[in-house]
C-alpha cells in the first residue's frame, strides 16, 4: 500500500508537469473558456486526471477527441510525435507516407512487386494503428470502412488502412483548422453502395448492356 501511494504521487506529479508544458502553448481556439467546459469528454482511466481535451483544443484549435477512435491520451501522443507545423508535408498523402501507413511501390519491368507498408519506428502510426483498432464495433463511418476492409484484406491490412484514413483526417483538421463531422455507418454505406452502382453501369455500358434500379432499391 506504500508503494501505491508512493506512485500515485509520482503519477499526480506527472500530471501536474504535463499540464504546466500545456498551458504554455499560445491558444489556437476561438472557444472561450466556458464554451471548452460544455463541450462532451471522452475519458479513459488511464489519462491525466486534469481536462486533457480542453488543453489539446487550445493548443491545436481543434478538437481531435471528435475522431472516431481517438481519445484524449491518443491525440496527446500523437501530437507530442508529429508537432503542429503540418507545413512540413505538402499533402496528406506525403504525411501519411512519412508516418509509414501508405502501401509499397515497388515496382519492376512496369509490374508491382510488393504492397507491404513500410516499416517504422513512429510512435505516431502506432497510436493511430491503436486507435483504429477499436473501431471493429463502431457505428461511425470509420468503423464500417473497417469492417468492410477486414472483410476484403483482413485485419492487419483493414487496421493499417483505417489509420491511414485517420492519419488524412488529422493532417486536415491541423492544417485547415476545420473540426471533423461524424456522416455515420448509414452515410458511408449509402456511398459505398452509390460508387458500386456508378462502376457496374460503367462496366455494363463497355459490353454494351444497362443497368436499371428499381423503386425498391435492386437492380435488374
Amino acid at each position: 500500500m506504500e508503494l501505491y501511494d508512493i506512485y500515485q504521487k509520482k503519477i499526480a506529479a506527472c500530471d501536474d508537469e504535463i499540464e504546466k508544458q500545456l498551458s504554455q502553448f499560445e491558444s489556437r481556439s476561438d472557444l472561450t473558456a466556458e464554451e471548452l467546459t460544455k463541450l462532451p469528454i471522452k475519458k479513459n482511466k488511464n489519462e491525466p486526471s486534469f481536462n486533457l481535451t480542453n488543453h489539446l483544443i487550445t493548443v491545436t484549435g481543434v478538437n481531435l477527441t471528435a475522431i472516431p477512435g481517438v481519445g484524449a491520451f491518443s491525440a496527446l501522443k500523437i501530437i507530442s510525435e508529429i508537432g503542429l507545423d503540418m507545413t512540413r508535408w505538402k499533402s496528406g498523402k506525403q504525411f501519411a507516407s512519412w508516418l509509414g501507413l501508405c502501401p509499397g511501390n515497388k515496382v519492376s519491368g512496369g509490374k508491382r512487386l510488393a504492397g507491404k507498408t513500410k516499416r517504422t519506428a513512429n510512435y505516431a502510426a502506432s497510436v493511430l494503428r491503436m486507435a483504429a483498432s477499436t473501431l471493429h464495433r463502431s457505428d461511425s463511418a470509420l468503423g464500417a470502412f473497417l469492417r468492410r476492409m477486414k472483410f476484403r484484406l483482413g485485419a492487419p491490412k483493414a487496421i493499417t488502412a483505417t489509420a491511414h484514413k485517420l492519419a488524412l483526417i488529422i493532417y486536415n483538421m491541423l492544417k485547415g483548422g476545420v473540426e471533423y463531422i461524424e456522416s455515420g455507418q448509414d452515410y458511408y454505406e449509402k456511398q459505398h453502395r452509390d460508387r458500386l452502382i456508378k462502376s457496374l453501369k460503367k462496366k455494363a455500358e463497355t459490353l454494351g448492356l444497362g443497368i436499371f434500379e428499381l423503386s425498391s432499391g435492386s437492380m435488374t
